[in-house]
């Protein structure tokens, strides 16, 4: 199976342009042509499952376009997706923000979907996508060192609850890489198919290692990489995996 992880920054693409006419104006507006390039991407590398972070549900930044379902229709997935803030955040009420998710495309068969939410931070959500063999889980951690680590206590408490072989993917917004969250990994059983510690984070120059795709007992990651790709301030993550059937040790 594969699965390609990318946060698309709402397709709005980056660089100068991003910030022209006043710092960080790119969020206030989006461009079809960007998600278009996203979405032909996408297709060439036929994943069974994408995770999206920061995608646009439906806003005028987007022109009323849900991004998830558009990408997915383009790939002949289901699409799930949910606003990325608390319940009762105010975040819920604001113009476009309000429209700011994350999202599962699947084309296996899904067993079920669950959103969970931190209690802690301003990105909260969880998503779990249950599919026949495996749970996956997607998360877009705080951009505050302490609140990601509580977060990541109570990631490993829904591990644990999962009575499938796991996957945890997303943007971990981990500014020192895998070594802040090295002791999340071992207490999770996670390994990291990013093996060699590629950065993802920006786009145009990586740097950081801010996005993973972690496996648990009763996977095998066969095939890894990041392509350098500039269509996001991201550079999607792409592993192929295999369910080996053996929960009893770690890959």
């Amino acid at each position: 199976m594969r699965l390609l992880l990318w946060n698309i920054r709402y397709a709005s693409g980056h660089g100068p342009q991003f910030h022209f006419p006043v710092p960080g104006a790119g969020y206030l507006r989006s461009s079809k042509n960007n998600l278009g390039r996203i979405t032909s991407f996408i297709q060439s590398h036929a994943p069974d499952i994408v995770g999206l972070i920061e995608v646009d549900t439906g806003s005028i930044r987007s022109g009323l376009v849900n991004q998830a379902e558009e990408i997915a229709k383009s790939l002949g997935h289901f699409s799930i997706y949910q606003c990325k803030y608390g319940q009762e955040s105010l975040n819920r009420g604001i113009p476009i923000v309000r429209k700011q998710a994350n999202a599962f495309l699947a084309a296996p068969s899904i067993k079920g979907e669950r959103f969970h939410y931190f209690d802690t931070g301003i990105k909260r959500l969880t998503i779990e996508l249950e599919l026949e063999e495996l749970s996956v889980f997607l998360v877009h951690l705080s951009l505050k060192y302490r609140h990601r680590h509580y977060q990541l206590r109570m990631l490993h408490e829904l591990i644990k609850k999962s009575t499938k072989p796991v996957i945890v993917a997303g943007d971990f917004n981990t500014f020192w890489g895998e070594h802040e969250i090295y002791l999340f990994m071992e207490a999770a059983g996670l390994t990291s198919a990013n093996r060699t510690g590629l950065p993802t984070y920006p786009a145009r120059a990586p740097r950081k290692e801010l996005d993973f795709i972690l496996y648990g007992k009763g996977i095998e990651s066969t095939n890894f990489e990041t392509p350098l790709i500039e269509y996001s301030d991201h550079l999607p993550l792409i592993c192929d995996f295999e369910l080996t059937g053996d929960r009893g040790q770690r890959n």
